[in-house]
């Protein structure tokens, strides 16, 4: 079972190779309304990108729970910009994971307007 608190340090130090580990080779990411991206390779450029138009993030867990292969966390997720201002949101991860303990399939559920406006 991926370890929650682990997977969101690693998101924390903006370690997008580090991130990608936690996912199988073929695994569906889909963030927000957003198009799914396949496979860990695009899952990665995904998150190189992403990580880019940030300063920092910092994820404190709210509440978390795991029934069989999938995991839910709910967490108020801090992000810097890259002009240091500061913005809060909650959001909503949801993963399942495979035979072989990595994501198979990963869910971020937020609204990001209030981090880029």
């Amino acid at each position: 079972m991926v370890n929650a608190q682990k997977m969101f340090a690693t998101i924390d130090r903006l370690d997008a190779y580090g991130f990608a580990e936690f996912f199988a080779e073929d695994a569906t990411a889909v963030a927000g309304n957003g198009d799914p991206v396949l496979g860990r390779p695009a899952i990665l450029a995904a998150n190189i990108a992403y990580m880019a138009m940030l300063k920092g993030i910092r994820h404190v867990i709210r509440s978390k729970w795991t029934v069989d292969d999938t995991t839910i966390a709910v967490t108020d997720v801090t992000y810097t910009r890259q002009d240091d201002k500061q913005v809060t949101i909650p959001v909503v991860s949801i993963w399942r994971v495979g035979e072989d303990d990595l994501i198979t399939d990963f869910r971020l559920y937020y609204d990001l307007t209030p981090v880029f406006a």
